[in-house]
This record gives C-alpha cells, structure tokens and sequence, in this order.
C-alpha cells in the first residue's frame, strides 16, 4: 500500500509572512516621510509668498503717503498676525533708496532653509526684502 504524498507548501510561512509586513513597514514610513517633508516645503513657500505680498504693498504704501508710520505699523499688525513672529521694518539706505524687510521665524528643515541676507534681522528667521525708491 503507498502512502499518499503531503502537500508541500499548503501555506505561506511565518518568515514569508514578516518580510512581506517589514517591506509594507518600510514602503508607509517612506511614504509618509514624503508627504511630511511636501506638507513642511508648502508651509514654507505659502509663508514666504504671504511676506512677499507684504513686503510689496508697504513699499507701495510708503512710495503713496508721505507719512510711512501708519502704513508701517498697519502691515506690522498684519504680519505679527499671519506669520510666526512675523514683524515689519523699512530700512533707508540714502538717496532716497529703502528696503522693506518682512521676516519671521522659520521652521527648522533639514535642507537648511536659506537665511536672510539683511544684516539687521536675527539668527534662524527667514526674510523677505524689496527695494524700492521713493
């Protein structure tokens, strides 16, 4: 009388099963990882835009009224109220040449977010500056 044959391989083994669950692992956290370092890079890009913005309407605002301080402490509310630490300055530099410096504080990144050229403005905040005549 023969014995009937068993069935090899009737089921995936535990080995099979924990490489299939740490390759799953591994390909979320990257995927995740991604959208964390996107979602960071809009955060930064939508600040950096909103100060542009900013920066922009008080050169035009002072190049218009012959009085700066309104126009500067209206955008300077504005500013401390959209952006982190957000603040406003206008710089003159002579013959009727200023810089209108938007700046914040910006969220530390691994690529090294670059900083502000303005020599005023402190240590780890990001800067937005627009020269303008007046």
């Amino acid at each position: 009388m023969t014995r009937p044959l068993r069935k090899v391989g009737r089921g995936d083994s535990l080995i099979e099963v924990l490489i299939a669950m740490s390759l799953t692992a591994i390909t979320a956290l990257g995927i995740i990882g991604s959208q964390m370092w996107l979602a960071r890079n809009e955060r930064s890009l939508m600040a950096r835009e909103l100060a542009t913005s900013i920066a922009d309407s008080v050169a035009e605002g002072i190049r218009r009224d012959t009085d700066r301080d309104p126009v500067v402490t209206q955008w300077r509310t504005r500013a401390a109220a959209q952006l982190p630490d957000g603040d406003v300055d206008v710089l003159g530099r002579g013959d009727g040449l200023h810089i209108a410096v938007v700046k914040w504080r910006a969220q530390a990144s691994s690529d090294g977010e670059a900083v502000c050229a303005e020599p005023s403005v402190g240590a780890k905040l990001a800067c937005v500056t627009v020269a303008f005549a007046r």
